[in-house]
């Protein structure tokens, strides 16, 4: 069986290529990291691959809000060829400013099969400053997310100043809400969602700290799987060790290997 193949976006200020690509690998895929400019100089190059990724960083310096250059030049420059990878059932993952340039394009959440259409958009933490450290990350059971499958809780790192999930209209966070979109969210001890700040590092409505669109196939979340590929990468992976308690894996790999192993099944 042929590995899936991932295009990772790199340039303009995106920096966790080679965490992602690693990852990638770790999970069984095969991934390639190509240039913005690369891409939208030649976008047919999109068929040669079941996955793409938006990583993290800064892109464009966050210049008129985070992600939002990113998003506005692939959206006006290739919107076409990515309708056509969305309507062929393949995946997208956004982590991270990566997930601000999906929300900023309307690639999320892609309520009523609508796309290129922004109706949610992350903005600045409820705390007016950058944050990192970890949090607890609950994945909805019930969510059609296909990179999300059985995680259950788990804690991730999350690096970033505008990770509010946010909207005015009311109508599309109950169809979100109802569709199982909010894929994610942040989560105190007792694995309840809250607002409470630095359980939920943002004040994210309804404390989502994900989404994905309907068909599950388009997901993107503000902490870092990519940063949690071995057990080691946990701050408190010694006392685990004490503990009898420390995975094999570090958890965020679980994501990507989802997703390799849902598009092997659809081979």
């Amino acid at each position: 069986m042929s590995k899936p193949k991932v295009l990772i976006v790199t340039g303009y200020g995106v920096n966790c290529e080679a965490e992602s690509e690693y990852a990638w690998k770790l999970a069984g895929a095969e991934p390639k990291r190509v240039h913005l400019n690369d891409l939208l100089d030649h976008p047919d190059q999109l068929e040669a691959f079941q996955i793409i990724m938006f990583i993290g960083g800064f892109s464009y310096g966050d210049h008129m809000t985070s992600g939002h250059v990113f998003a506005l030049r692939i959206k006006h420059h290739m919107q076409a060829q990515l309708q056509k990878f969305i309507d062929d059932g393949k995946l997208i993952l956004g982590v991270c400013n990566g997930f601000q340039v999906m929300t900023k394009m309307g690639l999320l959440p892609g309520l009523k099969g609508e796309y290129f259409e922004p109706k949610v958009s992350l903005m600045q933490n409820d705390c007016g400053t950058f944050q990192n450290f970890w949090c607890d990350i609950r994945f909805e059971a019930d969510s059609p997310c296909v990179f999300t499958k059985g995680l259950g809780t788990i804690p991730l790192p999350i690096r970033h100043g505008e990770g509010k999930i946010f909207t005015l209209d009311s109508e599309w966070v109950e169809m979100l809400e109802a569709q199982g979109c909010a894929a994610a969210r942040y989560v105190d001890t007792d694995n309840n969602p809250t607002q409470e700040f630095p359980a939920n590092p943002n004040g994210s409505l309804n404390a989502i700290a994900g989404l994905c669109d309907p068909t599950g196939r388009i997901f993107g979340m503000m902490p870092h799987p990519e940063a949690y590929l071995f057990s080691e990468n946990h701050p408190n992976w010694d006392k685990q060790k004490l503990a009898n308690e420390l995975p094999e894996q570090g958890l965020g790999l679980k994501l990507f290997t989802n997703a390799v192993n849902f598009i092997n099944s659809e081979s």
